[in-house]
């Protein structure tokens, strides 16, 4: 059975920063490619960072400078480390591994304040 369990959003400041923490069970986390996900209400889901297997980066423009993604394959975890955060960065943000498949955790509220 395949998890992926977030953990470390909250509420932060404006210009503030979080680490949110992606745990992976049930796959080979090695061989996964990994992205982060996020959904702010009435919109829709965007990719925020990705990860390959080989440990590749790639940002959208949006976060670009801001934010970093990285993995412990060792840990089977993926992290996500957010920094100047903005009110627009409200959303619910979502692990994602594709490997054969595709799986998701079932989200973690990042919330902004200005």
């Amino acid at each position: 059975q395949v998890q992926l369990v977030e953990s470390g959003g909250g509420l932060v400041q404006a210009g503030g920063s979080l680490r949110l923490s992606c745990v992976a069970s049930g796959i080979i986390f090695s061989i996964s490619d990994m992205r982060w996900y996020r959904q702010a209400p009435g919109k829709q889901r965007e990719v925020v960072a990705v990860i390959t297997s080989g440990g590749r980066t790639n940002y959208p423009d949006s976060v670009k400078g801001r934010f970093t993604i990285s993995r412990d394959n060792a840990k089977n975890t993926v992290y996500l480390q957010m920094n100047s955060l903005k009110p627009e960065d409200t959303a619910v943000y979502y692990c994602n591994a594709l490997v054969y498949s595709a799986y998701w955790g079932q989200g973690t509220q990042v919330t902004v304040s200005s």
